[in-house]
């Protein structure tokens, strides 16, 4: 076996074994050649995910090798920087995610994936444990037997790093029955999300938590205690209702006890972390119809104490340090992401690093050696993908390691700026304006709106792939937060993108007409390009306002509500995919498929066969409706890639088609 096959070839064993699903033949890259800026900004981010050791001498990374492949590489930073491949993944399906060191000497890795399951498409992870040199890789779920009762889609997670342990992790393990084995006594009966102490170098398991049919997840107070459980509600049909609820344990003591639900429309508190020195809980929950961060005591009062609220925006998430065992910070967005640090040595360091970089003012702490004294940073900006260095806090230096796009390093890059524009009710809409590099001032542009996924989503200030791509060649940019985006409260989600689609829309709408009322577009240079959500809102502005783009594309769209309805009913969470959709007569209205006579601008779409996010279905079928209204339609397909189109080809490709269309379609 040749070195960083180990992964591939054992992945794809496994699947065969216990998924009994072929693998999927990866796309053929562009049969015509790309342009130069096509495949430097269709590249994949070359730094996926990282981490430091825990003596700080070596770093992990995972890196995209050729194509939709991924490779992890580790780094001897005490040893001339020599490098080693250690894991390899095909992207067909298996797609490597991240790798983290256990120990010095080991890390844990995962896999994850989309197969076809008994025709339908199913999500699965893996992860396995290997060692810094390649050698000794070893699955970490439970054994798989032919007598399994069900299908085990996903094995586990990693609760907790233990980081008083070394090479020890807490993991989340999925437990799965057998059924009609009648030829043996021996009949494994456990089922459910147990929670286990595992030794990564001999593979010694040791019981936590018994496994719980109900649970599907545990929190723990980063030093090895489990605090938390959720449990996913279910109809009696065994549907999920889209409510969690937690329960959790005083010190020392073993019994579950009530402390919250929370639900899709994020009523009630959703607990994040747990803090062991003051035997609480940090949680999510609202005040003033936007979310703030609370600590909860994990004693008989369950008493509440607001951490910090942020009057425009939800707070949404904590930073942690130490391997996730402190928690040191609260992050929010509001023009630009924010960090607001708990533990004074970090806010120190954060605003030290901001005076000494000033030009990437977005720092993370991405990761720590084990005693505090190295630190993993990540720094970047709109114009900058980012660039990781490490520090050392005894020396005081800070040293450059990797680039996050090194292709681009060469590249002059557009700055963004957060602006504001008025919708037709004279709402204020948040957005953000990338202008072409050099031309900031320029007027009678070609422009294009890029609405944002989701819609439960929302756009931030920073380096954007996709945005800057547009920019490269010549297009002014907008990015606008519209109505039914998420992080800006309550009253900003008008219930959703879906039901309150006339909102959204308009608002993406309002950003075009913004764009000419400038003078920054040219009335006959306007397009809209959008992936997901936004590939709806792309083609649903055809809808709303026929004409107003001479050019429509979208990635991955939703094309008909009904549809997406239909595509969620063999899974469990039909029920709650219902109720974000609705019924009613917003369904015909608000389905492009369903509208295509209203269509004036050609359309070009793009979609993967084994999305399981929005099925590819729905761009064939609006392919073959505008086809057959007699509208100008394009669509690409490619072979075996998801929602995400993780295959440098399959980008560049896509990248080149759309530079290629908008200029064919928005020419005076």
């Amino acid at each position: 076996m040749t070195e960083g096959t180990a992964v591939r070839v054992a992945m794809a064993t496994m699947l065969l074994a216990t998924l009994s699903v072929a693998v999927v033949a990866t796309a053929a890259p562009s049969d015509r050649g790309a342009s130069a800026a096509s495949a430097l900004f269709g590249a994949r981010e070359s730094i996926e995910q990282i981490d430091l050791s825990p003596d700080g001498n070596r770093v992990v990374y995972v890196t995209p090798g050729p194509g939709r492949t991924s490779v992890a590489v580790v780094v001897d930073l005490a040893n001339n920087n020599t490098s080693k491949t250690v894991a390899h993944s095909s992207g067909a399906p298996d797609q490597l995610s991240w790798c983290r060191f256990a120990s010095n000497e080991r890390l844990v890795c995962q896999v994850t994936g989309v197969s076809e399951y008994q025709g339908s498409l199913v999500p699965f992870s893996r992860l396995f444990a290997v060692g810094i040199d390649g050698g000794k890789l070893t699955w970490l779920s439970q054994r798989s037997s032919r007598y399994d009762a069900r299908l085990r889609q996903f094995d586990g997670s990693v609760l907790d790093w233990l980081p008083q342990e070394q090479g020890a992790i807490l993991m989340a393990r999925e437990y799965v029955p057998e059924a009609g084995k009648s030829d043996t006594r021996l009949v494994r009966t456990a089922d459910g999300l147990g929670v286990d102490r595992v030794d990564i170098a001999t593979l010694q398991i040791t019981p936590v938590e018994s496994p719980i049919k109900t649970a599907d997840t545990f929190l723990t107070d980063g030093r090895g205690v489990v605090r938390i459980k959720g449990e996913a509600s279910r109809a009696g049909t065994g549907l999920l209702t889209g409510v969690s609820q937690y329960r959790y344990r005083l010190e020392n003591s073993k019994e579950w006890l009530p402390l919250s639900n929370w639900d899709g429309d994020h009523n009630g508190m959703l607990p994040i972390a747990v803090e062991a020195d003051t035997n609480s809980v940090f949680v999510l929950k609202k005040l003033d119809s936007r979310l703030a961060l609370y600590r909860v005591k994990l004693d008989s009062s369950l008493q509440s104490e607001l951490v910090y609220q942020n009057a425009s925006v939800d707070v949404d998430g904590v930073v942690t340090a130490r391997r996730g065992a402190d928690v040191i910070g609260v992050t929010f967005s509001e023009e630009k992401r924010h960090v607001i640090y708990f533990d004074p040595a970090y806010d120190r360091l954060a605003r030290a690093l901001a005076k000494a970089i000033p030009q990437l003012p977005m720092i993370d702490f991405t990761g720590a050696s084990a005693d505090g004294k190295k630190l993993l940073i990540h720094a970047g900006s709109d114009a900058d993908p980012g660039r990781y260095y490490l520090y050392d806090t005894s020396a005081r230096s800070l040293n450059e390691l990797l680039l996050a796009r090194p292709e681009l390093e060469q590249t002059t890059l557009a700055h963004v700026t957060a602006i504001t524009y008025t919708a037709r009710d004279g709402t204020k809409i948040p957005a953000y304006l990338t202008m072409p590099p050099g031309k900031e001032q320029a007027q009678g542009l070609p422009a294009l709106v890029l609405p944002h996924g989701g819609p439960s989503a929302r756009d931030e200030w920073g380096f954007d792939w996709l945005a800057q791509f547009l920019a490269n060649q010549g297009y002014a940019v907008l990015q606008p937060n519209y109505r039914g985006s998420a992080g800006f409260g309550d009253a900003w989600l008008v219930e959703n993108g879906f039901k309150g689609w006339r909102t959204s829309i308009g608002d993406v709408a309002d950003a075009g007409k913004w764009l000419v009322s400038q003078g920054i577009a040219s009335p006959k240079k306007l397009s809209i390009v959008g992936w997901s959500y936004g590939g709806y809102a792309a083609l649903q502005s055809g809808v709303l306002e026929p004409g107003l783009f001479k050019a429509m594309v979208a990635i991955a769209p939703v094309t008909d509500l009904d549809l997406i309805k239909r595509d969620a009913y063999q899974y469990t969470s039909r029920k709650t995919v219902a109720n974000e959709i609705g019924s009613g007569a917003h369904i015909k209205e608000g389905s492009p498929l369903q509208n295509v006579d209203r269509f004036v601008a050609p359309v070009l779409l793009f979609h993967g066969d084994t999305d399981l996010n929005v099925s590819d279905q729905h761009s064939i079928k609006m392919h073959a409706r505008l086809k057959g209204a007699g509208k100008s339609s394009e669509l690409v397909s490619f072979k075996g890639l998801d929602h995400g189109l993780q295959d440098a080809d399959a980008r560049t490709q896509m990248l080149d088609r759309i530079s290629t269309f908008l200029q064919q379609n928005t020419a005076e």
